[in-house]
């Protein structure tokens, strides 16, 4: 699919202990170029980040296995995230289904304190067990089996609260102008990915390195 295609990570995984996660990322190297290694948007976004904390976003698609294959690198960086920086994930929609669907699922996990236990089973059971989870019983059957409420998690899926978590992040990546995933964002100033970067690692530091230059900024 051509959107999947363009400013995309490579498929290859990241082994945690290959990242540097001193910041700037730039002290042990060239720093990073704008145009080149990252975008600054033309117009700063708001941000759902604390006072004094600098916004990461990632954005994502269940279904997107460039997506897959960067989780676990990603998932460890998150950890060791100084306390300055505010992380969170935005699932895309390039078009309704099944991104909708994807969408609906990862905010009612959400809604429901279930991200960080069926956040990877979710990308598991479409990669690995070929499950399309596009459909509302087939979604419902998977919660039931992984020991979630079914008719709960769908009365989530269904609710307005998780159609306005689904319109906003439709309208950020806009603003962001998201055409591939994964992409990560920055503070509402600047965007990079894998393509951009150089190799997935890279995107990580230039992400470093977009975090001090916002905090310094102010």
């Amino acid at each position: 699919m051509k959107k999947l295609q363009r400013r995309e990570f490579s498929a290859a995984l990241i082994g945690a202990g290959a990242l540097s996660l001193g910041l700037p990322a730039a002290a042990q190297g060239n720093a990073p170029v704008e145009g080149t290694h990252y975008v600054r948007l033309s117009t700063p976004l708001p941000t759902a980040a604390p006072a004094g904390k600098v916004e990461v976003i990632e954005f994502f698609w269940y279904g997107c296995p460039h997506c897959n294959a960067f989780e676990p690198a990603l998932e460890a960086w998150v950890k060791k995230l100084p306390p300055h920086v505010a992380f969170r994930r935005v699932p895309v929609a390039f078009r309704d289904e099944p991104f909708t669907a994807h969408q609906r699922i990862y905010y009612a996990l959400e809604a429901l304190g279930q991200v960080e236990v069926m956040h990877r089973k979710v990308f598991y059971a479409i990669h690995n067990d070929r499950a399309r989870l596009d459909k509302p019983a087939d979604i419902a059957a998977f919660m039931a089996k992984n020991g979630i409420d079914s008719a709960k998690f769908l009365d989530v899926y269904n609710s307005f609260g998780v159609q306005t978590k689904v319109n906003q992040a439709r309208r950020l990546a806009e603003a962001y102008k998201i055409d591939g995933v994964p992409a990560l964002g920055v503070d509402g100033r600047y965007y990079t990915s894998g393509t951009l970067a150089g190799t997935p690692e890279r995107s990580l530091q230039v992400v470093e390195f977009l975090v001090e230059r916002s905090r310094k900024a102010g």
